[in-house]
């Protein structure tokens, strides 16, 4: 099960404060932080693939924080298929470069 913590906008001068969830990925539409906000956590044990698109979130995601102890993974695809770009447990990326995630693996 999936749970979509929110879809929000997060004020220009956002920081990784701004994603105060426990075991949650937070996209951010912007670079450092900044932009709209959506924040994707997992029930299930083993974590959940979500697809962004299907998930209500129409915008590219250009930075990051993770609050959950175990990686998320960022994929080109769909489905969560081919080689993923990881954001550490317990970290964030203010810019995500060239990279456009299409779905997301989040941990349970």
């Amino acid at each position: 099960m999936v749970t979509l913590v929110g879809l929000a906008a997060a004020p220009a001068s956002a920081s990784a404060g701004d994603c105060s969830f426990t075991k949650t990925l937070c996209l951010f539409s912007g670079e450092n932080f900044t932009g709209e906000r959506i924040t994707l956590s997992s029930l299930a044990p083993g974590g959940t693939c979500i697809n962004l698109d299907e998930s209500g979130w129409g915008v590219p995601a250009r930075s990051a924080i993770n609050t959950h102890s175990q990686s998320a993974a960022l994929f080109a695809s769909e489905d969560c298929a081919g080689g993923p770009d990881q954001v550490s447990g317990g970290s964030s990326r203010a810019d995500l470069g060239s990279f456009v995630p299409v779905s997301v693996w989040v941990a349970g």
